[in-house]
């Protein structure tokens, strides 16, 4: 699905929102673009996986299971990237640094 806004009779994508069968169950991708980069957001019902626009320090205050990917400008990259850090409490379900993005996606489904 994608999210248009209008104006002025022009049409504007904002956002690309899909969701991914992982096994039995999906999580949920947004996509949009910022000023000079992509934002990427994959959501399980568990925790969240982000690009390098999330900021671990708040994460880990609200005690998310937050995973952040860098490098990345697409949900597709995303899933073929490495773990660049996590919260500890993404940590105590067995995600770590440098693990695949596909192993921490079937942890947070």
């Amino acid at each position: 699905m994608s999210v248009f806004v209008g104006g002025n009779s022009r049409i504007y994508k904002i956002m690309v929102i899909k969701k991914i069968k992982v096994g039995s169950r999906y999580i949920e991708t947004f996509a949009t673009r910022l000023k000079s980069k992509n934002f990427l957001l994959l959501k399980g019902s568990r925790g969240y996986i982000m690009c390098g626009y999330l900021n671990l320090k708040a994460a880990e205050k609200f005690k998310d299971v937050a995973v952040k990917v860098a490098g990345v400008s697409t949900i597709q990259e995303a899933l073929r990237a490495t773990v660049h850090s996590c919260t500890s409490p993404a940590r105590k379900l067995g995600i770590h640094k440098g693990q695949p993005i596909r192993d921490a996606v079937r942890i947070i489904v």
